[in-house]
């Protein structure tokens, strides 16, 4: 057992270099999962009705509402001698990347059947258990942040390796993609768009799948669980004491239904400028101030507190999809000032991204640990779902809306030589730049009303930080004379 040293790292860069390519592993498989991506496979690649793919969508926001929290229960009630979180590590790679595949492999599995309503199924059948996979891998993958370390030094160091690696590796698998769209789509490559999504499903499969497995190989549980299992009923009575964590949860819903962002991007890139890859040479800037943005974020953190650094992004975003909406307003189709502008979009949203994604995580173990100090029982496994869950049905809302508007913005599809062709209205680019670069901006701004009640920072959080580290003490000596004794 293990004695708490405020003074000492506790997680070797090793193991968080780990953690941070499990990460990549995940991002690498979820990245053509992406709501626009996916939008874009269901209606463009498969075939299927805009309609329908939006009832998906919908249906699976409602299939988390019972599938999120339930698993988070089930992860918090797992005891084994190897955690409770790690086990689920180890056991989750293989299933999810098999339903990876057969995920991005439907449209050529399914080449041979002519029913709409057959294909529809299939839809549902291969993302709703893929969802259901991935679930499983992610909650108790993101509660390991906490669960790691009692130390916050060591839990910033994981998030951010986790946080950078996996922007370097969304970052290949989304080039990847593109390429191999654009290659097959203007004849360089004499391929379909089913097949390139097939070989993407097996590439993400065994190169995200086996990057991802090093979580359960490596990384370690060292925050000491109570030997009693909670139940459900009291995980979430727990977890509606946490006023806390149900501020980030609100606000993380109010941002999700900014979701229309990521279809409309690719939309935009598809049907708009009609060069996917084109998004890659806009991205470029945004990834390097991103990566650039890291080693400040220590002296940022020093400078602002977690709470404040949060209403710098919204504003920060709202005010630059302001600007980049006008400067393109009448020039959107338009490469030569479409680029410069996105770019800039881009640069700010990539900054203050980086920051969020690092204290948003970190906020949440905050509200872990102010729990386990009230109750003396910790909730990584609620606490992760319930946050992913309202998050991903809100974005799943967003999705679904964004997929059903496309008809009426004037953006159908028809076969032609086997191929699906786009047909657009007179307005439809200008309505598809709105609302990848205005709307889910402004929308985006919800998310910062929950924070006016977050008072979970400054010298609040440093005292039960102090008391849970004299608390743990306490526990590790206890359990130490119990194992003399016996």
């Amino acid at each position: 057992m293990m004695s708490i040293d405020t003074e000492k790292h506790y997680v070797r860069y090793s193991e968080a270099l780990a953690y941070g390519f499990a990460a990549g592993g995940k991002s690498f498989v979820t990245t053509p999962t992406q709501s626009g991506y996916l939008s874009l496979f269901f209606t463009k690649v498969f075939g299927l009705p805009a309609g329908a793919v939006s009832f998906m969508m919908l249906l699976s926001g409602l299939w988390d509402a019972v599938n999120d929290p339930l698993i988070g229960s089930v992860v918090d009630k797992t005891r084994t001698g190897y955690g409770k979180l790690r086990p689920w590590l180890i056991v989750t790679p293989l299933p999810f990347a098999v339903l990876t595949v057969l995920l991005f492999g439907g449209p050529s599995f399914m080449s041979g059947v002519n029913s709409v309503g057959v294909k529809i199924a299939y839809m549902y059948v291969s993302y709703i258990l893929w969802e259901l996979c991935f679930t499983f891998a992610d909650v108790p993958f993101n509660g390991m942040t906490t669960a790691v370390s009692p130390l916050p030094q060591d839990r910033t160091r994981v998030i951010s390796f986790s946080t950078f690696i996996s922007g370097i590796v969304a970052g290949a698998s989304q080039t990847l993609l593109l390429s191999l769209m654009d290659a097959s789509e203007k004849g360089v490559w004499n391929v379909g768009l089913k097949t390139v999504f097939l070989l993407i499903g097996v590439i993400a499969a065994l190169f995200g799948g086996g990057l991802f497995s090093l979580a359960g190989i490596f990384t370690k549980e060292r925050v000491v669980q109570s030997a009693r299992q909670p139940s459900i009923r009291e995980s979430f009575r727990v977890l509606l004491h946490n006023k806390p964590l149900l501020l980030i949860v609100l606000s993380n819903m109010l941002m999700s239904a900014g979701g229309l962002y990521n279809v409309f991007t690719t939309y935009y890139f598809a049907e708009v400028v009609q060069l996917n890859s084109l998004k890659l040479l806009i991205d470029i800037p945004g990834g390097a101030v991103g990566i650039a943005t890291y080693p400040f974020i220590p002296a940022i953190k020093r400078r602002f507190d977690n709470k404040q650094l949060m209403m710098i992004h919204f504003f920060s975003k709202v005010a630059t999809g302001v600007l980049c909406f006008f400067a393109g307003f009448r020039h959107y189709a338009n490469k030569a000032v479409a680029v410069p502008v996105l770019m800039l979009l881009n640069i700010v949203i990539s900054i203050v991204n980086t920051v969020k994604n690092i204290i948003t995580t970190e906020m949440i173990g905050d509200t872990i640990d102010y729990m386990e100090l009230k109750t003396g029982e910790r909730n990584e496994g609620v606490s992760f779902a319930v946050s992913s869950f309202f998050s991903k049905i809100t974005g799943s809302v967003s999705t679904a809306i964004a997929t059903a508007v496309l008809p009426v913005i004037g953006l159908t599809y028809r076969t032609v030589n086997g191929r699906q062709v786009a047909v657009k209205g007179e307005k439809t680019d200008f309505y598809i730049w709105m609302f990848y670069v205005l709307i889910p901006q402004l929308v985006n701004m919800l998310g910062a009303i929950p924070f006016f009640w977050y008072n979970l920072t400054g010298k609040r959080l440093a005292d039960i930080r102090e008391q849970l580290a004299q608390r743990r003490e306490m526990m590790v000596a206890e359990m130490s004379e119990m194992e003399e004794k016996t």
